[in-house]
This record gives structure tokens, C-alpha cells and sequence, in this order.
């Protein structure tokens, strides 16, 4: 009686591992759910100080047809040293992926980021335009 009880309760255990390891829903490199949204936009974004404080003067233009992002920010910002911040859609993510501190002292050459909607066919690149504020 025992021996069947053991193998009831090793089979049980068996199936529910199978069950619990099944992938319902594909997920790509990253780990993330892949969708079935085409979405792809930049809905707002934020650039933060080595303090973790806004440098902007004023809220950043995103400009989702010309795929920009326009802003302005405070005189005497160290431009090497700044944490951008994306909103994006629901389900898209970010290439490259933010990693800590950006470089944005090439003014004339403005840093781009892709992002990539759910379903991880639609691809629209982002620039992100920078100005100083005149003293």
C-alpha cells in the first residue's frame, strides 16, 4: 500500500512540475511577455542630475511623428553625468537598455534609443534633442 501511495505522490508531483514549467506565453531575450500590441511611442520623458533631480527648465516635447525628444535643460548641467528616464507604452521596451549614466555632451550629434512594441515587430528610433539654457 505504500508503494502505491509513493508512486501516486511522485506521479502528482511529476505532473504538476511538467504543468508549472509549460510556457504559455512566448517571451523574448530579455525576459519579457511578448504581446500581441504594435503600439510604439514615447509617451514622456524625464532627465535627472547625478542627484536624482530633474535638469529640465520646463517639461520635455515629444514629438511621437518625428520620433524627437526636445529639451531644455538647466545652464551649468554636467552633460556627461545625466539619468534619462523613457514612458512608454504599455508592453514595448527600450534599445539599448538605460544602464546608468548617459553621456550627452556631443550636443550636435543627439543621442538615439529604439523602441520596440510588444509584439517586437515595429521599431521607431528616438532622438533625444538637448539644448543648454543661456545663462
Amino acid at each position: 500500500m505504500k508503494k502505491y501511495a509513493i508512486i501516486t505522490l511522485l506521479s502528482f508531483f511529476t505532473a504538476l512540475t511538467w504543468m508549472g514549467c509549460k510556457k504559455d506565453y512566448p517571451i523574448d531575450e530579455d525576459g519579457l511577455l511578448i504581446t500581441p500590441r504594435a503600439e510604439c511611442y514615447v509617451s514622456s520623458f524625464e532627465l535627472l542630475g547625478p542627484d536624482f533631480l530633474t535638469v529640465l527648465t520646463k517639461n520635455a516635447v515629444v514629438d511621437t511623428a518625428a520620433c524627437t525628444v526636445t529639451a531644455v535643460v538647466a545652464y551649468g548641467t554636467d552633460l556627461k553625468n545625466l539619468y534619462p528616464q523613457f514612458t512608454l507604452v504599455s508592453d514595448a521596451k527600450l534599445d539599448p537598455k538605460i544602464a546608468g549614466r548617459t553621456d550627452f555632451s556631443d550636443l550636435a550629434n543627439p543621442r538615439q534609443w529604439t523602441v520596440v512594441s510588444g509584439n517586437r515587430q515595429v521599431r521607431k528610433t528616438y532622438k533625444v534633442i538637448l539644448t543648454v539654457q543661456p545663462k
